[in-house]
């Protein structure tokens, strides 16, 4: 009987192992929010990494995170690195932006496991108001795979990108 037991719980680890090697390499989630404000304004709060920390839900997770702010303040080339308990370490780098339309980013995790991902903000005018969307982007390695297996990306992140959003909402939309 206890043989047994051991043989079907090697097959159901054998199963999830094989199945998780069969996800996509890469994965894409995105989020959008309608803010009454023009895009030259919310283009300023993305596009300036200290404006940025305003409102970015994983730096203000963490009262006693660390943060580094590294090159110019704003545009290609600024930068700045986080360690904190709460979310982890890693940096994130302005690579390119057109204003008032769009951001790119680069977002490199240190802890709690490595990964590089590409971040993109986009910005489309609507009359007097402007859609926001918030995307993130990158590979899949085999651990990664592993643990979307259970938790899906969407719902690791997502949540959070709806927050960041509801937090440039009301910096942007201030008088």
């Amino acid at each position: 009987m206890f043989k047994i037991l051991l043989l079907v719980i090697a097959a159901v680890v054998a199963a999830v192992l094989l199945y998780a090697a069969t996800r996509p390499d890469s994965f894409a989630l995105q989020r959008s929010t309608t803010i009454s404000a023009p895009p030259e304004k919310i283009h300023a709060l993305i596009n300036d990494v200290k404006a940025f920390n305003t409102w970015n839900p994983f730096a203000l997770k963490d009262p006693a995170i660390k943060l580094r702010y590294e090159g110019a303040s704003s545009g290609p080339g600024a930068a700045y690195a986080w360690e904190s308990e709460t979310v982890g370490a890693g940096r994130m780098e302005i690579v390119e932006a057109a204003a008032p339309s769009r951001v790119a980013m680069r977002l490199d995790f240190e802890k709690p496991m490595k990964a590089s991902n590409r971040v993109e903000f986009r910005l489309q005018p609507m009359g007097a108001q402007t859609e926001v969307t918030w995307a993130m982007s990158g590979p899949m390695p085999y651990l990664s795979k592993l643990i979307t297996t259970f938790v899906s990306m969407d719902k690791m992140v997502g949540a959070d990108f709806e927050a960041g959003l509801a937090n440039l909402k009301a910096v942007a939309e201030k008088s």
